[in-house]
């Protein structure tokens, strides 16, 4: 609850074999940099610069590099890098691979003027979308499509989210997209979260702790907490799917599955999936669906000096939608 992050004058990396170098335009702030400052997630590479939201040009490239030019606009996202060698990463599976590298974590993300990536894992960014509305479709909207599409929801089905932030809300747009007839149920901490989730097109919003009218085929979870994750799987059907969408959980409701009842809350072939970060298909799917359908985010945007704040607008639920940097 302080000013976490401090504001220096760094060199401008130069791009190695292999890699380009962007200057950034935007980055979008995510709900992984909190989990990162207050040592929810992995301990990162410290000093490390965070950001993986990130939006800019090709500036410069290393040796190797023929799939992108200077003056690309370009994105980079989470996955920073992988071996592309082992059995999972040849499976695109590279969120599972040993030697997954975090952009913002294990190397320099975007809350700066410059960062280098190796380019396989810089994505070109469609041109009906401006850089502030690119930046959170780079991990809220891909890891929202990964999220929705672990559910196995078929049209139809009864769909519930549980937190409305950044993710959540692209979420909904999607599912609205390919389930058309599936209604959608958001459980929101707070009354401005909820009229959100309902001017977008839920059937029903409200609290956290609250009874959805009906029983639900599958809930997608992106809160901190624990306590909605007991809440939820005892709002699903027999054979539904909760899937957890957060990199780590907060410690201090976790006393909360010790009140897990097995009959109401796992009997009956209910099931919990777990998101374990985004690959390469994730990205590229949802820039292209999100050009197309389209879906463009609600943001907030920040000049790079305030990123502290952003980051206290966020944990606080200030505003709604996504929050973004602006770089230059």
């Amino acid at each position: 609850d302080s000013q976490p992050l401090v504001l220096r004058r760094r060199p401008v990396p130069e791009p190695g074999p292999d890699q380009v170098l962007i200057e950034v335009s935007a980055c979008g702030v995510c709900h992984t940099e909190l989990d990162e400052i207050e040592g929810r997630a992995a301990p990162p590479s410290l000093p490390v610069i965070p950001g993986h939201q990130v939006v800019g040009t090709v500036a410069d490239h290393g040796a190797g590099v023929t799939s992108l030019k200077r003056g690309d606009r370009v994105g980079v996202a989470w996955i920073y890098s992988a071996c592309g060698r082992c059995d999972l990463c040849r499976a695109g599976l590279e969120n599972l691979c040993s030697d997954f590298k975090a952009t913002g974590l294990d190397a320099d993300g975007g809350y700066a003027g410059y960062m280098a990536v190796d380019a396989r894992f810089a994505y070109p960014i469609p041109e009906s979308l401006t850089d502030s509305q690119a930046a959170p479709l780079l991990c809220a909207g891909a890891i929202g499509l990964r999220s929705l599409r672990l559910t196995g929801l078929r049209d139809g089905q009864r769909l519930g989210m549980t937190g409305f932030g950044a993710s959540a809300h692209l979420v909904l747009k999607l599912a609205r997209s390919r389930f058309p007839h599936s209604d959608i149920y958001v459980f929101a901490r707070s009354e401005k979260g909820q009229s959100f989730a309902r001017e977008l097109g839920a059937v029903w919003s409200g609290p956290t702790e609250a009874d959805a009218p009906e029983k639900l085929h599958a809930i997608i979870d992106t809160t901190p907490a624990w306590t909605p994750v007991v809440k939820s799987l005892a709002q699903l059907v027999p054979g539904g799917r909760l899937v957890i969408n957060a990199i780590r959980k907060q410690n201090e409701d976790q006393d909360k599955l010790t009140t897990m009842d097995y009959a109401q809350h796992l009997w009956q072939e209910k099931e919990i999936k777990s998101v374990a970060n985004v690959v390469r298909r994730d990205v590229i799917e949802f820039l292209d669906l999100a050009a197309r359908i389209p879906i463009r985010p609600e943001v907030s945007t920040y000049p790079l000096e305030e990123a502290n704040q952003a980051l206290m607008d966020l944990k606080q639920g200030n505003g709604r939608g996504a929050k973004v940097l602006l770089i230059r």
